[in-house]
Order: C-alpha cells, then sequence, then structure tokens
C-alpha cells in the first residue's frame, strides 16, 4: 500500500502506474491524448487510479518526450465577422478533437506584426494557422520558430502550403443567377481591396459581370461587417441598380435592413441582393440571402489533414482548393 501522501506533493505518473497496478509506460499510453495501445481494462484502471490522486499530467516534460505540445496557433486579423464564428467555433471543436488545444493571435495590422518580432514574442506551438493577411508565411515561420505554417489567407510561398475555397465557382454561378433574371445594372459592396482573397474575389465578379453584359454602376467599400454594409447603404454614394453583389453576407444584411421597404414579405421588389460566406444566419427568415458558400466540415477536414500528418508541410506550396456553391434565398 502507498504511503500516505502530504498534501502539498504533486502526485506523478510513477504514483499512477503503481495505485493502478501498470507500469508506467501503460499509465503514460493510457493516459494520452492521442490513440496508444493499451488495454481497455488497465486504461479504465488508470484513469480511475488518475482521478483519485488528482494527477494532472505535466504537458511541459511530455513535450520534450514527444516534440509536440499540442498546441495550434491560429493568427486571425480580427473576430467580428458572422462568417468566423461559424468557422472558427467549428475549428476549434475539430482540433481539440485529435487532442490539442487552440491559441488566438489576433494581429490587426502590418505593425503589430512587426511588433510581435520586434518584441521577440513567440509560443511554442505545433503548427500555426494563419488567416490574417497582414502576416506572409516568412513571418509567421520567425514569429513561431516554427517551419509548419498553413496559409489560408490567399498568401503562400514555396515553403508554406495553403488551402483556399474555389470561389470562382460560387460567384460565376450567383451571376449567372442574376442575368437569368434580367439583372442588367449591378453594384459591388466589397471589403478591404488590400486581401489577396478580396481582390481575387472581385476580379472574379467583375470578370462574370462582364461575361453577361452586365453593367457595373457603382463600387463600395466596406470592412465586411454589417455597419459597414448599413452605412454604405444609407450614404449618398448609394446608387439605383438591379443588383447587389455584396462580398460578405454581413454587409448584405447591413443592405438589407436599410432597404427592408425594397424586400416586402422578404421579396425582391427594387432590386435583387446577393451576399458571400453562406452564414448560418442567412437560413432564417430574417435574413434570407441567396449566398455563396462553401462546405466548412470539407474545408476544415483539409486542415486537419495537415494538423495530424504534418509531414504533409515538407511537400512545399503545396495549394488545396476547396469549391464553392451557391444558394438561392429570396432576396435575389
Amino acid at each position: 500500500m502507498m504511503a500516505p501522501r502530504k498534501s502539498d506533493d504533486q502526485p506523478t505518473i510513477a504514483d499512477v502506474a503503481e495505485l493502478a497496478g501498470v507500469s508506467r509506460a501503460i499509465a503514460s499510453r493510457a493516459l494520452s491524448s492521442e490513440p496508444r495501445p493499451v488495454s481497455a481494462d488497465k486504461r479504465e484502471r488508470v484513469l480511475q487510479a488518475a482521478h483519485q490522486l488528482g494527477y494532472k499530467p505535466n504537458l511541459l516534460a511530455r513535450s520534450l518526450t514527444t516534440k509536440t505540445v499540442n498546441l495550434v496557433a491560429v493568427v486571425v486579423n480580427h473576430i467580428h465577422d458572422l462568417s468566423d464564428l461559424d468557422l472558427f467555433d467549428l475549428l476549434i471543436s475539430e482540433i481539440q478533437s485529435i487532442g490539442k488545444q487552440v491559441i488566438f493571435v489576433r494581429v490587426g495590422s502590418a505593425e503589430r506584426i512587426e511588433e510581435f518580432l520586434r518584441n521577440g514574442i513567440a509560443y511554442h506551438v505545433d503548427a500555426a494557422l494563419v488567416f490574417s493577411d497582414f502576416a506572409d508565411a516568412a513571418t509567421v515561420r520567425k514569429m513561431f520558430r516554427n517551419d509548419r505554417v498553413l496559409m489560408l489567407n490567399g498568401m503562400r510561398d514555396e515553403g508554406a502550403p495553403a488551402i483556399i475555397p474555389d470561389e470562382l465557382t460560387g460567384i460565376a454561378a450567383a451571376v449567372a443567377d442574376a442575368a437569368g433574371k434580367d439583372v442588367r445594372t449591378a453594384m459591388l459592396v466589397t471589403g478591404r481591396s488590400a486581401s489577396p482573397v478580396e481582390q481575387a474575389r472581385i476580379g472574379h465578379y467583375k470578370s462574370e459581370i462582364r461575361r453577361h453584359g452586365i453593367e457595373l454602376v457603382a463600387e463600395l467599400r466596406g470592412d465586411y461587417s454589417y455597419q459597414s454594409g448599413r452605412a454604405l447603404a444609407a450614404s449618398p454614394a448609394w446608387q439605383k441598380a438591379d443588383a447587389v453583389f455584396c462580398t460578405s453576407d454581413a454587409m448584405a444584411m447591413g443592405v438589407l435592413d436599410v432597404h427592408r421597404d425594397a424586400f416586402s414579405e422578404n421579396r425582391a421588389r427594387e432590386f435583387r441582393l446577393y451576399g458571400f460566406d453562406d452564414v448560418t444566419l442567412a437560413e432564417y427568415e430574417a435574413y434570407p440571402i441567396s449566398s455563396i458558400g462553401y462546405d466548412k466540415t470539407v474545408y476544415i477536414k483539409e486542415i486537419l489533414g495537415f494538423l495530424t500528418a504534418p509531414d504533409r508541410f515538407q511537400s512545399g506550396g503545396i495549394l488545396v482548393q476547396v469549391p464553392t456553391y451557391f444558394v438561392a434565398r429570396s432576396s435575389s
């Protein structure tokens, strides 16, 4: 029988193994977040012993052995868009399901990145997922002193793989929908044009609008947020058009709220309205926005493919594209 423990002693993996009647190696495997071979009976005894002793694993010691810390950095500009909430809630859940945790690093500006580098701010992480378009791959590798960097912002180099939605497919379908409904003039309500993803998105809209013989009468710049869409829709710069294409659903919702009288009974009466992101809220009656989206489960599955097979990071500038789709709702 084990000797009584002093109240300020911290139980060790050896204590857990002794109480469970197994070796230290088996106790370690049973408590690992990774799938490790151990019988169900022994695993249960180890878990019970750990609970009884109040054992907490030493993550630092484990990281020295496994060369991992089970921590993933997610680098973002900010989180204020409805599409961010939809994506990141699912992403965090799936990363946790493989035994890892997430830290968010909010960049917000190119100057902030420089500040991180200047002050030597870094985290020991297994990989970094880069959504911020203020951060290039080389800079993120320096930030985290780690070559396992996955670019999700439309920027990549020969050393960093990337995953992006193939937006042309969905945009082409949305503009074709408008053209099929006799749309002859259109407006674009866009986000931050410095973003490579937004530049490509705007380019796709313009090329498809031209291809269908639709006249682009105005292009107004917002910041993807509901507030910017609402402000633009109420501004003197607003012009009449048969269709309005917004590069985020949040902006489209702001437009819809300003022009509710043009959508009586949620039907387009004066102009057709299209968003982008296919956020969950667009499925409800309050904001029935026709939108372009992509399967977030497929997108996140591709991300997990890199996190669970780190050797894939060594394949250089591989580009994975996730197809987009168009959903017609009553706003169009």
